[in-house]
């Protein structure tokens, strides 16, 4: 399939924020004052979707599969908006794939950025239109008190930039809950990244968040592993080693996974118990990986900061550093 690279941002840029998963009414006014301030540094104005609003909130925390997917599209017919953000992750966006209009997407491209359980919505778009999309921060992760220079600075970098990225590892990193509490917040140094594999490779760029990526396995909206593929994955506390090991065996059995030649993996949750000891385990126990470079405690994933990662875009892997571009 042909790629689709969408315009890079530039000042006076309008976004829309849809919440295809969780919605918005979880997101504190603090957090959105300071989001929508910290767009505004950007030189980016905000409007949100017509249904994503507070009282669009089930049993579930979300709206309707019919209002989440309408928002979708409404942000990528209009012609005024730049760039669609998501609200949060959650657990259902995978609801709304087969609702959505991937010719309509596909003819009018455009930034969409989110993470986490949006990982279903930015891979079947990947594999269903060719356009790259961003695997990066939420609206509200742009509203994070403390910790965010970090996130907001690659988020600049690819966004606004075609220039290459040199993507170096934060100073420091937390896993506070912090959409609790925005004062009391506690930073880990960060010891660097972890080499479970020496070696070199590129390729175009297939991931997101693992457990969320293997819902769409054996469907048309699964990017498919092209020849160099360089696989960016992560998970958040709920994947503990077993679960883990378990769901990165289920990609390392498509019959595509040949065309990987690299693994990246982003900085786990502590919560999940995978160290770096048991990480190299697991890694070191799958013969599919053996022959190919793994770089792992990669800031992006649930910790705090993360960078923005253009799957459908390219990484190069050498001498234990990574580089993104378009």
């Amino acid at each position: 399939m042909q790629k689709i690279i969408p315009e890079k941002l530039q000042k006076g840029d309008k976004i829309m924020i849809v919440a295809p998963s969780t919605g918005l009414k979880l997101i504190s006014a603090e957090c959105r004052a300071r989001a929508e301030e910290r767009f505004g540094q950007m030189g980016l104005s905000l409007v949100f979707a017509p249904n994503t609003k507070d009282e669009n909130w089930n049993e579930l925390g979300t709206g309707s599969v019919e209002q989440r997917a309408t928002d979708i599209m409404t942000a990528f017919k209009d012609k005024s908006v730049k760039a669609i953000f998501t609200v949060l992750g959650g657990f259902n966006s995978n609801q709304i794939l087969s609702h959505l209009d991937y010719d309509v997407i596909r003819q009018n491209p455009k930034i969409i950025c989110g993470f986490s359980d949006i990982t279903a919505v930015l891979a079947a778009i990947q594999a269903k239109t060719g356009l790259e999309v961003y695997y990066g921060p939420h609206y509200s992760s742009i509203g994070m008190k403390l910790g965010c220079e970090y996130t907001l600075d690659y988020l600049q970098k690819i966004l606004f930039s075609d220039e290459p990225i040199n993507v170096k590892p934060s100073a420091e990193w937390s896993d506070d809950p912090w959409y609790i509490n925005q004062d009391e917040r506690t930073f880990i140094p960060n010891e660097g990244y972890w080499i479970l594999h020496e070696g070199n490779a590129e390729g175009t760029i297939v991931g997101g968040n693992l457990c969320t990526f293997n819902l769409l396995l054996g469907t048309d909206m699964r990017p498919a592993f092209e020849p160099d593929t360089i696989l960016m994955i992560e998970d958040d506390a709920e994947s503990y080693p077993a679960a883990f090991d378990r769901n990165l065996q289920a990609l390392c059995h498509q019959p595509d996974f040949k065309n990987v030649k690299g693994l990246v993996i982003g900085r786990f949750q502590k919560g999940s118990k995978l160290d770096r000891k048991m990480l190299e385990f697991i890694i070191n126990n799958k013969p599919e990986l053996k022959n190919i470079p793994v770089l792992a405690n990669v800031d992006y994933g649930h910790t705090t900061p993360i960078i923005t990662i253009p799957l459908g875009g390219y990484a190069v892997m050498k001498d234990g550093k990574l580089t993104l571009q378009k």
